[in-house]
């Protein structure tokens, strides 16, 4: 009889998805750190300091999008660098109880249409939010975009997906802390948007479907589907800016 040697449960139905009728042993690999990845450092983040008080032990991954329509003539870096230094100047801009200075970027990663994943927040210290949940223990994963209103690209989800089994694999998480902001946040948010949640509803999510591919040594086979019902039908790496 085959057995399986995995850090993290996974269903029947999902090793069927997986292998079809040829189940063999499998243990998870050594997964590396996506190539496609940008430093702190090498986009020039400028974070104040944060207080102690706020280190936390990483326990569960959490999606979100970043809510604003992002368009061809966009460049990551700028969007990037304006998010840090808004969060400094929350206090001056934004009225109770969204006023809260946060010294440094919310999310620890955040991902550009081109699947590039620029580093955030240090991953020693919990994530910022305007919803009310308990911070600590949570890695912020945000993918640039509005998914209420454009799709995500095939190289975004790719890097999202690849960066989460890296996640989960460097701080041996089960899939279970694999979450979206909506899902953690019940009722305050539609974050990450309905065409990025579509890959976290069923059974089994689709999204960690594809990370456990990656966790297992494949390649993720990931198909972003057809357009919902209603839904948004331009891929993030096709929209224009809108006119004025």
């Amino acid at each position: 009889m085959n057995r399986f040697y995995l850090k993290a449960p996974i269903t029947g139905v999902l090793l069927l998805i997986l292998f079809g009728n040829d189940v063999a042993a499998a243990e998870w690999v050594e997964v590396a750190r996506p190539p496609n990845f940008v430093s702190a450092q090498e986009w020039g983040s400028q974070p104040d300091p944060i207080p102690e008080a706020r280190k936390h032990q990483p326990k569960y991954v959490t999606l979100h999008h970043a809510g604003v329509l992002w368009t061809v003539d966009r460049d990551p870096v700028e969007f990037i660098r304006n998010m840090q230094l808004w969060g400094k100047r929350r206090p001056e801009i934004e009225q109770p109880p969204r006023n809260t200075y946060w010294p440094d970027l919310p999310y620890h990663f955040l991902i550009a249409p081109d699947g590039r994943i620029f580093e955030g927040r240090s991953l020693d210290y919990e994530p910022e939010s305007n919803t009310n949940y308990e911070l600590a223990g949570h890695l912020g994963v945000e993918l640039m975009g509005n998914f209420e209103e454009q799709r995500p690209s095939l190289e975004q989800v790719e890097s999202a997906v690849r960066l989460v089994a890296w996640l989960v694999a460097k701080y041996d998480l089960h899939l279970e802390a694999i979450s979206t902001h909506s899902l953690v946040a019940k009722g305050q948010t539609s974050c990450p948007g309905r065409d990025f949640s579509r890959y976290f509803e069923g059974s089994p999510w689709q999204f960690k479907s594809w990370v456990t591919q990656v966790l297992l040594g494949k390649d993720p086979q990931i198909d972003l589907g057809q357009p919902l019902e209603n839904g948004p039908t331009e891929l993030i790496t096709e929209t224009k800016p809108r006119d004025k």
